[in-house]
Order: structure tokens, then sequence, then C-alpha cells
């Protein structure tokens, strides 16, 4: 069972927008080439959420806020607003965030603003900014996997190589 679900407190407050079937919709989208955008959602919103906890911040709008920061269905890649995809998609999560829950405005500003950098208002709260960046920590993380599994081989296979010149 994955970290996340194990965590009683964490899943009281994001358990049932988990569940949801409009979120559920988001685990047949790639997000950063190797996750869903639903794994995306979770990782990003159970990280900042600890954090926040951390620090005593407010954790269940963080977690709520990065949970829904990227509540989208298109593939940006692939449509007219890849241009101002950084300024449109987190206007279309709010959106959509509003169909399943109601949001304060810790968790609005949260999902309007995590694009911070790529665009040009920075977050209002300090919970913004912990999720803008586990955001890009995540985005990095998803898209390399790929890459962890290459630099084992190249690593196990020069040892082997090295191991048997050896006199």
């Amino acid at each position: 069972m994955k970290s996340y679900k194990k965590d009683k407190e964490y899943m009281s407050l994001v358990g049932p927008l988990i569940d949801h079937p409009r979120f559920q919709k988001l685990d047949g989208i790639v997000q950063h080439h190797h996750s869903t955008r639903l794994e995306h959602s979770i990782n990003v919103s159970y990280t900042s959420y600890k954090i926040a906890k951390r620090l005593g911040w407010d954790a269940k709008s963080t977690a709520r806020g990065g949970l829904l920061h990227d509540f989208f269905y298109y593939d940006w890649r692939t449509t007219k607003f890849n241009k101002g995809h950084a300024w449109v998609h987190p206007r279309i999560a709010v959106r959509n965030a509003r169909k399943v829950t109601t949001l304060n405005k810790r968790e609005e500003d949260i999902i309007l603003k995590h694009m911070w950098g790529a665009t040009i208002a920075p977050p209002r709260y300090k919970e913004g900014y912990i999720v803008t960046m586990v955001d890009k920590y995540w985005a990095v993380r998803e898209a390399s996997r790929p890459l962890k599994k290459w630099f084992k081989k190249p690593i196990a296979y020069s040892r082997k190589l090295l191991g048997s010149h050896h006199h």
C-alpha cells in the first residue's frame, strides 16, 4: 500500500477528492512522460502536506490545493493552449475543482499560482510556495524515471567488465 494511503489524517482531508470519479479520470492522462496526472497530483499533494504540517502551516489547504493544482483533462502538448498553458490550465483546474468541492481562498490561490516562475503573479500565501516548489521537484523526478534505470545498467555493466579484467 502506498504510504499516503496509510496516513489517516491526510486521507481524511483528501480521500473523498481522490476517490471522486471526475478526479479518477486523471489516472488515464500521462503527465510527465512516465507518470499519470493522478499520480503526479497525489505526489505533489502528499509531499506538500508533510512539509506544511512540519512547519505548522495550513496543511489541510496545502494538501487540497496541491491535489487539485493540475485538475484538467487535455494534453497541453497537443492543444491550441500550449503557448498559454502555464496561465490557462490553473484557471481550468480551479473551475474543475469547484465542481467537486468548495475551495477556500488559500486553496484557490495555491491552484492559480502554482506555475509561478512560468507566470508572473507570485503566490499570495506561504503554502503556495511549497506547492510551487514541490510541483517542480516531482515534475523533474517523474520525467527522469527512465534515466534512473539507464544509469543503473551501465554501472552494473562496468563493474562486470572491471571485475573480469583484474588479474
